[in-house]
């Protein structure tokens, strides 16, 4: 059974739009890349100063259960130069890719939290998916995406949309 799962992903080293671009058409070989933001240029938040991130958000329709879309969002991670360290996750990143929503399945686990624990908190991950799925509802919360963008504080995060190739990307 198919089911429509939202990922943000970002990237703040080397070629970021490359990399965002192999990220979707790797994506495509999980599922069926649905929808597809515009790339938003996004201040790091929380993290020791570096780059600038590009992000964007992917509604994404596949047939993997949870653990098996992390696992495949891990290899693509990986394929593309991505290295996790245990000691600190903030740090600057080829790819980061984020399950943000999995249909309306909340899921607890110590490898995967869904929804994403940080979703609510964040201007550059909700700005790109209330882009492209303005109504969806927050499981637990119970609001939906525009709903819980427009409740951040202004100091959430600048982001500005730099970028509206996604969108055809996605179609083709």
């Amino acid at each position: 059974m198919k089911k429509t799962t939202y990922l943000c992903l970002g990237s703040n080293v080397g070629d970021r739009q490359q990399h965002l671009q192999v990220a979707l058409a790797r994506l495509g070989q999980v599922g069926t890349v649905i929808a597809a933001s515009d790339f938003y240029e996004t201040e790091p938040v929380d993290a020791p100063p570096q780059a600038w991130f590009l992000n964007c958000a992917v509604a994404l329709e596949t047939e993997l259960m949870p653990k098996q879309l992390l696992a495949a969002v891990l290899a693509i991670e990986r394929e593309l130069g991505r290295r996790r360290q245990k000691t600190n996750t903030k740090t600057p990143r080829t790819i980061d890719i984020d399950i943000l929503l999995f249909g309306a399945s909340i899921v607890n686990t110590p490898a995967l939290t869904i929804p994403h624990p940080g979703l609510h908190l964040r201007r550059f991950v909700l700005e790109p998916l209330a882009a492209i799925a303005p109504e969806v509802r927050h499981p637990v919360l119970k609001r939906t995406i525009r709903e819980l963008r427009d409740a951040l504080p202004p100091n959430a995060g600048a982001v500005k949309r730099v970028s509206t190739e996604q969108a055809h990307i996605a179609k083709e």
